[in-house]
C-alpha cells in the first residue's frame, strides 16, 4: 500500500522532502564523495582545496546527500576512499563526486594527484600515471554500480605542479583535458576551460576561504528551481565575470550527457513539476509547466522530443516508449490541441496506422512549452506532458551534433590561382561555435579563424561578402582545426591534408 501510494505521488510529480529538501523522483538515494588535497609532499602545496571540499560537503548535505568528506589523501587512502564510495552506491542512485586539488593531463587523459605523487621530470610520465587516480576510471566505476545520475566536478585546473626552475617538466599539462566522450547519465563540470587556470582568489585582499569557482558553484547549487545545466551556465558566467575584473581568463566548462533535467534543489516556488516514473521509462526533455493527471498504470509513457532547424523552420520529433494510437499537441495555454495525423505505415504492435510523431514550428517560434498528449493502446488519453522549447539551445544542440557527425567535411581544398582552403561547412553551422582555431603545417591550432556572427532568424544563411576561404602557401601540407563550442567544450583536433584537394 505504501509503495503504491509513493508511485502515485511520483507520477503526479509531487516533491517529497526529507528535512525540507526535495528528493529526486528517480533516484533511490543521493550519495556524494568530496575530496580536497592541500598537503602535497613533493609538488607545491595548495591553500584552499580542503576548504573547498568541506564547503561542498556542507552544501550537498543541505541537498539531501549522504556525504563522505576525504582530506589530504595519499594514493592508498584515495583508493580505499573510492572503494567505500563504491560500496555506498546502489543501482538507481544519484552519485556526486567532487575533487579539489592538483590535476594533470597526460596524452588527453586526466589524473587526480594524491598527496604523495612523486616530483616527476621529463620522461617520467609513467610515474605520474602509476601514482595517481585516472578520472575516467571514476566514471567507469559509477557506471558499473549502475548509478542513474553521475555528477563529477573538478576544481583542479591549476598550473603544472611538476614545473621546476632548471629542469624540464614532465610532458603533460596542468589542469584537466575536456571529457567529451561521457556515457549517458553523466554530467561533468570543470572550474576552467582548456589552456586556462583557475583562480584561488581575486586579489591579496580576497579573504574568502574558497576558490573563485567553488564559492560560486556551491551557492548556485542551492538555488531552487535550477537544473544542472542552469547551475553550470550561471556559474560559468559569474566566474568569468569575476575573473575579468582582474584581467584573468577563466571560463568554467561542462559536459552534459543527461537524458532529462536534474534538479538538486527542488522546483522554484510557483512552478509546476514534471511527471515522474520509475526507471527505465523516460521523461519530458526539459522542465514542465503543468501537472498531468495520474495515469492508470504505475508507469507513464512520457515523450522525449528532438528538435532540428531547417530553412522552413523547426521540425520536432516525439519519441514514445510504448505504442500510441494518436498524438496531439499545442503550445501551452494557446488554443485547442491539434492532431498530428498519421503516416502510411502500420505499427506492428497495434496493427493500426502509426501516428505521425513529428510537428513543424515556424522559424520565428518563440521559447515556450509544448504540451503533448497521446491515446494509449486501451484508448485512454494520457497527458498532457510538457516539453520545454528553447530555440537558441535547440539550435546549438542540433548544429553541434551535425558538426560532430561531419567532422571530415570541416575543411576542403581547391587549386585556383594558388591553393585555397574552404571552411564553408563551419560557416553553415557557426551558431554552435564560439571559436575556430587552425594551425597551418602544425598539429597545434595556433591562430583564430574569424567566423561571421550567428543570425538566429536564418542561422544557416551564407550571404554575399561572408569570408568562406583563405589562401595558403603552395607548399602547405596540412591544416589542423580545433572548435570551441558555445557550451565551452572543445573538439578533438582534426587534421586535413592538402593532398586531398580538387583541381577544378
Amino acid at each position: 500500500m505504501t509503495r503504491r501510494l509513493f508511485r502515485i505521488l511520483a507520477a503526479l510529480g509531487l516533491a517529497m522532502s526529507l528535512g525540507g529538501v526535495a528528493l529526486p523522483a528517480h533516484a533511490e538515494k543521493r550519495v556524494a564523495l568530496v575530496v580536497g588535497n592541500n598537503d602535497y609532499r613533493n609538488v607545491p602545496k595548495l591553500l584552499k582545496a580542503v576548504n573547498d571540499a568541506r564547503t561542498m560537503g556542507d552544501t550537498l548535505k543541505q541537498l539531501g546527500f549522504q556525504v563522505m568528506v576525504a582530506e589530504n589523501q595519499n594514493r592508498q587512502q584515495f583508493s580505499e576512499t573510492l572503494l567505500a564510495f563504491d560500496r555506498a552506491i546502489e543501482p538507481g542512485d544519484t552519485a556526486f563526486f567532487f575533487y579539489a586539488g592538483h590535476g594533470f593531463e597526460i596524452a588527453g587523459q586526466n589524473y587526480l594527484l594524491p598527496t604523495d605523487v612523486p616530483a616527476a621530470t621529463e620522461g617520467q610520465e609513467e610515474l605520474v600515471r602509476d601514482a595517481s587516480i585516472l578520472a575516467d576510471r571514476i566514471v567507469e566505476r559509477l557506471q558499473n554500480k549502475k548509478a542513474r545520475t553521475s555528477i563529477l566536478v573538478f576544481d583542479a585546473c591549476r598550473n603544472n605542479p611538476f614545473e621546476r626552475a632548471g629542469t624540464r617538466a614532465v610532458a603533460g599539462g596542468g589542469g584537466l583535458a575536456p571529457m567529451t566522450q561521457l556515457p549517458e547519465g553523466v554530467f561533468s563540470v570543470f572550474s576552467a576551460g582548456p589552456r586556462q587556470t583557475a583562480l584561488d582568489r581575486l586579489s591579496n585582499d580576497d579573504a574568502n576561504p574558497n576558490s573563485v569557482f567553488t564559492r560560486t558553484f556551491a551557492k548556485e547549487l542551492l538555488q531552487p528551481g535550477e537544473n544542472l545545466v542552469q547551475v553550470a551556465q550561471r556559474t560559468r558566467r559569474m566566474v568569468s565575470e569575476m575573473a575579468d575584473t582582474v584581467r584573468h581568463k577563466q571560463v568554467p566548462v561542462y559536459f552534459d550527457q543527461m537524458v532529462d533535467d536534474v534538479f538538486l534543489s527542488g522546483i522554484a516556488k510557483g512552478a509546476a513539476v514534471r511527471p515522474a516514473e520509475p526507471p527505465p521509462q523516460k521523461v519530458a526533455a526539459l522542465p514542465p509547466v503543468s501537472v498531468p493527471r495520474v495515469p492508470k498504470e504505475d508507469t507513464t509513457n512520457a515523450p522525449i522530443a528532438s528538435f532540428s532547424r531547417h530553412n522552413g523552420g523547426w521540425s520536432v520529433v516525439f519519441s514514445f516508449a510504448d505504442p500510441t494510437l494518436g498524438i496531439s499537441w499545442r503550445m501551452a495555454g494557446k488554443g485547442e490541441f491539434r492532431e498530428t495525423g498519421f503516416i502510411d505505415t502500420l505499427d506492428p504492435r497495434t496493427r493500426k496506422r502509426m501516428p505521425n510523431p513529428s510537428i513543424e514550428l515556424p522559424p520565428d517560434a518563440q521559447a515556450g512549452t509544448i504540451e503533448v498528449r497521446y491515446v494509449d493502446q486501451s484508448g485512454d488519453m494520457q497527458g498532457p506532458f510538457p516539453i520545454r522549447f528553447d530555440p537558441e539551445a535547440a539550435l546549438i544542440r542540433d548544429q553541434r551534433k551535425i558538426l560532430d557527425m561531419t567532422a571530415t567535411s570541416w575543411l576542403s581544398f581547391r587549386e585556383f590561382n594558388g591553393l585555397l582552403v574552404y571552411y564553408t561547412h563551419l560557416v553553415s553551422y557557426r551558431c554552435a561555435i564560439r571559436e575556430v582555431r587552425i594551425g597551418i603545417d602544425t598539429a597545434v591550432p595556433n591562430q583564430v579563424l574569424k567566423m561571421p556572427n550567428c543570425d538566429m532568424r536564418d542561422p544557416s544563411a551564407i550571404t554575399a561578402g561572408m569570408p568562406l576561404y583563405m589562401k595558403l602557401g603552395p607548399a602547405t601540407q596540412f591544416v589542423s582545426v580545433e572548435l570551441t563550442y558555445r557550451d565551452g567544450s572543445v573538439s578533438e583536433i582534426k587534421s586535413f591534408r592538402t593532398a586531398n584537394r580538387s583541381n577544378n
